[in-house]
């Protein structure tokens, strides 16, 4: 969600103090009323890489986004857009939502049990491309289920649930204060407004509920944390599945290995 302009607190996207002591890549690309796919970001991460490497400096990849970080580091084979396909979809998504979840469950049963059923957008993709391909949508995932040989280091924090619980419902609040429902009243404002994926993202989704359709404040609040939690739960079960990952419990032992990659990234480089 960082490539979307204006979208800045709640995707704790780096401050201009911060970004003024490294370059950062692959910020503010697009208008948050614009729709940014996966393949676009595969493509502008392997260009920007071999800028970085061309350069004689080193890449360091940072980021929750379990599918966006695979299709870089594994390349993996992203099926393409079918709009012609997508548009009666999404139109028959907002009466019958239901009924597309029973033809995905009989087309392509894979995909489907990957998918909750309310979930319009993961819904009408898989059927977009499960038509429009004319080859089940599970079929490209998978590089998903299977791992190669280690491209890049991996290195993770491991953070206890009830700690993480609590630095979440902190972190929310403070971006409250700072400004986050200022920031998403403003979105709303722009040319354009907010398109289909930038209001999917978690802390938005729940305070447009609030500035569009009246919902409580403080219940979008309490929502925005639920599902913040939930998130990170499901960041967490996909990269624990990743075997190449070399998780620490202590930030200074991860730092250290951190350290020792960017320090002598020539060893650790792989085709």
């Amino acid at each position: 969600m960082c490539v979307y302009r204006g979208m800045d607190i709640a995707t704790a996207k780096p401050t201009p103090s911060e970004r003024a002591e490294v370059p950062y890549h692959l910020l503010d690309l697009v208008e948050p009323s614009e729709e940014f796919t996966v393949a676009q970001f595969q493509r502008d991460a392997r260009v920007v890489t071999d800028d970085i490497w061309s350069a004689g400096r080193r890449a360091l990849f940072v980021g929750g986004t379990g599918l966006y970080g695979r299709a870089v580091l594994d390349d993996l084979d992203i099926p393409g857009r079918y709009p012609e396909v997508r548009g009666p979809l999404e139109e028959r998504a907002v009466s019958d939502l239901d009924a597309l979840y029973d033809e995905l469950e009989a087309l392509d049963p894979v995909a489907a049990s990957r998918i909750e059923r309310t979930n319009e957008r993961r819904i009408v993709r898989a059927l977009e491309v499960t038509l429009g391909a004319g080859r089940p949508f599970s079929s490209y995932g998978v590089g998903l289920t299977t791992y190669g040989p280690v491209r890049v280091i991996q290195i993770g924090l491991e953070v206890e649930s009830e700690v993480l619980d609590e630095r979440i419902e902190h972190r929310f609040h403070r971006w409250m204060e700072y400004g986050l429902l200022d920031e998403v009243a403003s979105l709303i404002e722009r040319p354009g407004g907010l398109g289909r994926t930038a209001r999917q993202a978690v802390g938005y989704r729940q305070l447009l509920a609030h500035l569009e359709e009246g919902a409580p404040l403080d219940e979008c609040v309490r929502d925005a944390i639920t599902q913040s939690r939930r998130l990170a739960r499901r960041q967490r079960s996909w990269f624990h599945r990743d075997p190449r990952v070399e998780w620490f419990q202590n930030s200074d032992d991860a730092a250290s290995r951190l350290i020792e990659v960017l320090s002598d990234a020539d060893r650790f480089v792989r085709d």
